[in-house]
């Protein structure tokens, strides 16, 4: 049986590569570039309520994600663009459900849930 951390990783892992697939042609939320991670909007590390959320995580490239730390505010001008100001201003509510402790049967749910999604 895994251990928590690493049911956590592999709901990460599973829930991460079904965003960089849902994306894939759409190209990064910031700058339109190749994908090659899944970036959220709102970080995973401070708002962990938010880390599985398909609303809070796009396809990004690897220099909006890692060099520019998110690129924020192209990311944020993307998510208008691609889905409108109501879709942005939904996301920035939900970010008040700051901390969230994942449990194993959650983290297992996960991970079944975005193997099988297409």
């Amino acid at each position: 049986m895994n251990t928590l951390p690493k049911l956590k990783k592999k709901a990460q892992d599973t829930f991460n590569k079904w965003i960089r697939n849902r994306d894939a042609e759409k190209g990064c939320i910031s700058c339109g570039a190749k994908i090659d991670h899944a970036g959220h909007y709102f970080s995973s590390g401070h708002y962990s309520a938010l880390t599985f959320d398909e609303q809070n995580c796009h396809g990004q490239c690897l220099r909006c994600n890692n060099f520019l730390h998110g690129n924020l505010v192209f990311y944020r001008m993307g998510l208008v663009a691609r889905y409108g100001d109501n879709y942005v201003k939904e996301l920035e509510r939900k970010k008040t459900q700051k901390a969230k402790k994942w449990d194993r049967v959650e983290l297992e749910d996960i991970c079944h849930k975005y193997k099988l999604k297409k």
